[in-house]
């Protein structure tokens, strides 16, 4: 097996490093990295249904859509996050036989963990690790949180939705109470040897930690630029939703509807009390065809202009509602 520790932080890296180590390599790995600041979303997933959107744009928090399904997380330097890529030892779906490595490092610092439901681990009823699962061809790969000292109020903020009615066939993540490792611990430790000790559990010690080489970097790197750090990839492919969402402004009550699929707006209709001097089904036409992205919808509106169709109202104010 390939023990390896990562040290780059950004979220757009290592959901690409976990692709390329699960379809261009061939040995067994098991890998401890960590992200800055981000929202990972599964694979089946709406994202915007998701995420606090304006809290997000105020911290500044990557969405990423990583290979797996299940629920969103949310990560900081706070938290450890493992992934095992094995050859046919395990089944997929053998989410236990997967924790159990992880279980067992933690049951070694004294801390009481254990595997709980379907593919979490909880301490005391707590959960502080969510896992997921995905095969390729003959390799499954498993990987987990590991919260150990995250910031428990930005995770609920980045992770609760704003107050807009989404309908779809995504997987919803469901809110769960949780647990900080480090607060169960019998002795002092930062976050990066807590990564330490787990690594020195699994593998039995630290020299044979490696690292990316310099050629798996670049490639690592290309299919970041070309995949991960893609607005297609983590918004176009959300699967089809509808959504409903309502405002008031200067110019009038709001409310507008869309259905939007693989990241394109297939229908929208605008209602209000506002007043235009052009019928407001003229524009919903214009934003037919667009990508569901801000800064496409605001260039739309701006060209449009918007103020034909409504008096008093905001090209960022109307976007709001379709964000």
């Amino acid at each position: 097996m390939r023990y390896i520790i990562s040290d780059n932080t950004d979220a757009y890296f290592n959901l690409a490093s976990e692709e390329y180590l699960l379809k261009h390599t061939e040995e067994d790995i098991f890998y401890l990295w960590r992200n800055d600041n981000a929202i990972i979303v599964g694979t089946n997933q709406n994202a915007l249904s998701e995420i606090n959107v304006e809290y997000v744009k105020e911290k500044d928090i990557k969405v990423v859509r990583r290979l797996t399904g299940g629920g969103a997380v949310y990560h900081d330097l706070g938290n450890i996050n493992y992934t095992f890529i094995e050859n046919n030892k395990k089944g997929f779906n053998d989410f236990r036989g997967f924790c159990e490595p992880i279980t067992k490092a933690l049951n070694e610092m004294g801390v009481e963990a254990e595997f709980s439901g379907r593919n979490d681990m909880t301490i005391q009823g707590k959960k502080f690790s969510g896992t997921a699962q995905c095969k390729h061809k003959e390799r499954v790969m498993h990987h987990g949180t590991l919260l150990f000292s995250s910031k428990k109020a930005d995770i609920s903020g980045a992770l609760k939705p704003r107050d807009i009615k989404f309908t779809g066939k995504s997987v919803k993540s469901v809110a769960s109470r949780i647990t900080n490792i480090s607060e169960h611990l019998q002795e002092d430790m930062d976050v990066l040897t807590f990564r330490d000790r787990v690594m020195t559990s699994v593998a039995g010690g630290l020299s044979q930690v490696t690292t990316f080489t310099e050629e798996e970097v670049i490639a690592i790197e290309k299919l970041r630029e070309e995949k991960y750090a893609t607005w297609d990839w983590n918004f176009g492919q959300s699967p089809k939703f509808s959504m409903i969402k309502e405002g008031r402004f200067q110019g009038g009550t709001l409310e507008v509807t869309l259905e939007v699929k693989k990241g394109i707006i297939e229908e929208i209709r605008v209602y209000g009390d506002f007043f235009g001097t052009k019928n407001i089904g003229l524009l919903e036409e214009k934003l037919k065809g667009l990508a569901h992205q801000e800064d496409v919808l605001l260039k739309a509106l701006k060209e449009a202009p918007l103020s034909d169709y409504m008096v008093h109202v905001s090209e960022e104010e109307l976007v709001s509602l379709f964000m």
